[in-house]
């Protein structure tokens, strides 16, 4: 089956949970959290969880454990921890939780970010994979590269990576 006969069986809408990494976010404070849910639930997509936590492996694996087994979510999107600071630790504790990574998300997030940005575009480390049949999307905390990610990859694909991460 090719790339356009698949795009004709992915689901009309996905159950998703925004998760935001942060140390200093709240909810008053989350643009970015705000701009995912409010352009998930315009593309007809589900917000099963919302949630602000900290920059800590523990925390980072308790919810994405969590949502996961809710019975429902069957994607979840993070929101920052993607840089190079001794802080940013979301990749380093979500790679080993991933049964596949999907390396061209990064690798067309980081072209998207050149056009941008230029030669800072090196310092992203935004990635996409699955756990368990289900798929997890790792963004940098910073609004326009949420709405870079999510208006140039992600909400063209989201519905056909949640088909092939079930199957």
């Amino acid at each position: 089956m090719g790339y356009q006969e698949h795009k004709h069986h992915v689901p009309v809408s996905v159950n998703c949970a925004v998760v935001i990494i942060s140390g200093s976010r709240t909810e008053q404070t989350d643009e970015s959290g705000k701009y995912l849910i409010s352009r998930l639930k315009e593309c007809g997509n589900n917000v099963t969880a919302y949630s602000i936590i900290q920059n800590d492996a523990s925390a980072i694996r308790d919810t994405i454990d969590k949502v996961f087994k809710d019975g429902i979510t069957q994607a979840i999107i993070t929101s920052g921890g993607t840089g190079a600071s001794h802080m940013d630790i979301t990749i380093e504790t979500i790679s080993p939780l991933l049964a596949k990574k999907m390396d061209g998300f990064g690798e067309l997030f980081r072209n998207l970010t050149y056009q941008e940005i230029g030669t800072g575009s090196i310092l992203s480390r935004a990635m996409a994979g699955t756990i368990e049949g289900k798929v997890i999307i790792s963004l940098p905390g910073s609004l326009e590269a949420v709405k870079l990610a999510m208006e140039n990859i992600i909400i063209p694909e989201l519905s056909h990576l949640v088909r092939e991460a079930s199957r």
